[in-house]
């Protein structure tokens, strides 16, 4: 691969992380599954990408998201969180923040629309993107950080590509039955080595692919098990008879289009200086490893944690119906010097080409009712 070259702090960085990474590997016999393997990638104490130093997003970073684009997400988004404070209470929460940037969006218009939030909660697993939100938000003192998700809460949450960087296991179709891709040490890099699927992993791929028997030898896809924990313990937070909504922003599919040929090597994917190539094992703690969300998954973990699930749409109509359109029409399409960098952002937002299809919006709750501009372009029947 033809990718830019680390600087010498960062291949040391590295380098720690990989033989972190080895003597883990070597604890437990030689191999760890791919989610232990993604974890201390992403998140081992001080040399995993997420907490480590190194920039995340933007132009210095490996990636851009959408709140990073334009303020213009988080004002649309403001419009929807506004609608159900007024039915629950003035709280919202967010579950991994980036660098603060939504946070900063959404209290700035939900202000000017003369709606005040009591408290604003931050749940971020990264000590350094927690830094740099700290610094950001200096200005907002109703901002308060978490370390986890409080067993109950009423209000709005907001998780913008959350699950994506959840750790995934990765298991592939033999002709006796699923087999787990291991990760191992071989010739001093790390390499795959495949074993047989436990009864729990086996259970869980039962549960979340329906057809999984039908796949054919050979296939390739991940199991998503920390992210339906991740919704089971976040609708067992909103499942205590309160009033609220969580918007879930990230690209993947339902599962009836998750589990085709075209995808029979899985959805795994890496990204670095922007970037993106399908390598775990390239410079372990310098880029990003994510994996497409199966949308169904979590709905159905959701539900049986006792939240409903109020809705399912791509990002390009949910933006649509939350007034992005209206918003940008604010600015003066003659004042091209502001109007055009805008108007350039929520194209790729929308546009079905760049993030408008690929990204999805679920939404769970319970006991309130959502905007009609958003409910009538709800799919939620094809999950």
């Amino acid at each position: 691969m033809s990718l830019p070259v680390p600087s010498s702090d960062a291949l040391a960085a590295s380098h720690a992380l990989q033989r972190l990474i080895a003597a883990d590997i070597e604890r437990h016999d030689g191999a760890i599954s791919f989610a232990r393997y993604m974890e201390l990638a992403l998140y081992a104490p001080d040399l995993g990408y997420y907490s480590g130093g190194s920039a995340k997003l933007g132009k210095d970073g490996d990636f851009t998201t959408a709140p990073e684009m334009t303020p213009l997400f988080g004002a649309a988004l403001a419009r929807v969180a506004a609608a159900i404070i007024a039915q629950s209470a003035p709280r919202i929460l967010e579950f991994g923040a980036g660098t603060g940037q939504l946070a900063i969006d959404l209290l700035t218009a939900l202000a000017a629309d003369g709606v005040a939030v009591e408290r604003y909660f931050i749940v971020e697993l990264s000590g350094e993107l927690r830094a740099r939100q700290r610094e950001r938000l200096r200005a907002f003192p109703q901002v308060e950080w978490l370390d986890a998700l409080p067993a109950a809460f009423d209000g709005v949450v907001f998780g913008n590509e959350v699950l994506d960087a959840m750790p995934v296991q990765l298991v592939t179709r033999h002709p006796d039955g699923w087999r787990e891709l291991m990760v191992t040490v071989r010739d001093g890099r790390f390499d795959w080595l495949e074993a047989p699927a436990a009864p729990e992993l086996l259970a869980r791929i039962e549960r979340q692919i329906a057809d999984h028997a039908d796949l054919p030898v050979g296939y390739v896809t991940e199991v998503h098990g920390v992210a339906c924990g991740f919704m089971a313990t976040l609708a067992r937070m909103l499942g205590n008879g309160g009033a609220n909504a969580a918007f879930l922003f990230d690209y993947g599919f339902p599962a009836h289009e998750y589990y085709l040929d075209l995808r029979a090597t899985g959805t795994l994917m890496c990204h670095y200086r922007h970037h993106a190539h399908p390598d775990p094992f390239y410079y372990p703690g310098l880029q990003d490893i994510t994996a497409h969300v199966d949308f169904t998954a979590m709905a159905l973990a959701a539900q049986d944690a006792g939240a409903g699930v109020l809705a399912y749409l791509n990002q390009a109509a949910f933006l649509i119906g939350a007034g992005i359109g209206e918003l940008l029409l604010a600015t003066d399409p003659a004042d091209t010097l502001n109007y055009l960098p805008r108007a350039g952002a929520v194209q790729k937002l929308l546009s079905p080409a760049e993030m408008g299809e690929l990204f999805k919006v679920l939404v769970v709750g319970k006991n309130v009712t959502l905007p009609e501009a958003i409910t009538m372009h709800d799919r939620s029947h094809r999950l």
